[in-house]
């Protein structure tokens, strides 16, 4: 039985745990938080922070591979594990790119990968150097998570709002469709795409709202997606799971916008909606074994739980029961015991063959389901 462990306790790993129930696999996590949502689904609990080095390298040099559930970790102690013989997922020459948004659009960019226009910035002031980028993105090189260390720049008037740090500045792209596509790659080198899911943000959180998958694209738009998610990750040349996000403009072309080097929020509908999820993908590749199923068994929608305004303290879920008596509809809330502003604390999977009622039971759980302090 092989020793894996999962650096971060988050629902990532928990709903990574709830799939490794099935497989010969003794499950290790380090997380500074005892009371993490993966802590009481692992075999093996230590506490621990994943930037440090020495707490990563201690609690990988016993176990035969690792994977992370984010990318703020130590690469350099993982670095050291591979060395050793540890199997890491992805690799780390991967993770420090990707954990640098600096890096990762240099490597689009390296490997002739379209991504939107970009400059290079060490602070605010470089943020008039490049007026061909404005309106634009500026996001933090390092740091940045769940639409944090993300500043829209409109105007010149904004520029006193940018970060004063190492950033990226994006050329803003006139957006038709922001779509995102899992791609699972074996040991072999052997890969499976999962169908592209359409993502709708909130514009105030800059979080997911609800998606939808399929995306509702044309046949040469998904060609395009798909043969750009296989080119990222190829030239990654590592195993792993990789949930590469991508925007679609007004004219139908296809630029990658960032890569996660891990399971992801857009692919937790595949729990239910598809013959092998995510998570089961993630430990196909692990252990070894064959590439799972990614095909869909029902269209399906997703919603994300999030805490709402104004409340913070222990969670308590408002219309719960009334969301858990509709048909097809399936709640996985991520045992977080607290609640506050925008956190992530589930999410809600819908299944039906058809759009309008995917859309119209998305909507009517954003307003029956609310995430309240006690």
């Amino acid at each position: 039985m092989q020793k894996v462990g999962i650096l971060g306790g988050g629902q990532l790993g928990r709903m990574l745990l709830q799939a490794a129930a099935n497989y010969p696999v003794e499950t290790y996590v380090l997380e500074n938080d005892a009371e993490c949502p993966s802590a009481h689904l692992c075999r093996h609990f230590v506490k621990g922070d994943i930037r440090d080095y020495d707490a990563v390298y201690q609690f990988g040099k016993n176990l035969d591979a690792l994977t992370i559930e984010i990318e703020n970790v130590n690469v350099d102690a993982l670095e050291a594990l591979e060395a050793e013989g540890v199997k890491v997922f992805p690799k780390p020459s991967v993770l420090r790119i990707i954990k640098n948004k600096i890096l990762q659009k240099q490597y689009y960019q390296h490997h002739s990968i379209p991504t939107a226009a970009f400059a290079v910035l060490e602070g605010r002031h470089q943020l008039g150097d490049w007026p061909h980028l404005i309106p634009g993105v500026q996001k933090l090189a390092t740091g940045g998570y769940d639409g944090k260390g993300v500043q829209i720049i409109e105007n010149p008037g904004q520029f006193s709002e940018g970060f004063d740090d190492h950033s990226v500045l994006e050329k803003k792209v006139d957006l038709q469709k922001e779509i995102a596509l899992i791609v699972a790659v074996g040991q072999d080198g052997k890969t499976a795409l999962y169908p592209p899911v359409e993502m709708v943000f909130n514009p105030n959180l800059n979080l997911l709202d609800f998606q939808l998958c399929p995306a509702y694209i044309s046949r040469d738009v998904l060609w395009k997606i798909e043969a750009i998610a296989l080119s990222v990750v190829r030239n990654f040349n590592s195993p792993g799971l990789f949930a590469v996000e991508l925007f679609v403009d007004r004219n139908d072309d296809v630029f990658v916008n960032e890569t996660a080097p891990r399971v992801h929020n857009s692919g937790h509908h595949t729990i239910e909606a598809h013959y092998s999820s995510q998570f089961d993908m993630l430990w196909r590749v692990i252990l070894g074994y064959p590439l799972g199923n990614t095909k869909a068994i029902l269209p399906s929608a997703l919603v994300n739980v999030i805490g709402a305004a104004g409340h913070s303290g222990p969670v308590h879920y408002a219309g719960l029961e009334e969301v858990l008596a509709m048909d097809n509809v399936f709640v996985h809330l991520y045992g977080k015991k607290d609640t506050k502003p925008g956190r992530k604390m589930g999410h809600v999977t819908i299944l039906s063959n058809e759009k309008q009622e995917l859309i119209h039971k998305a909507n009517g759980i954003k307003q029956a389901l609310e995430v309240q302090a006690k």
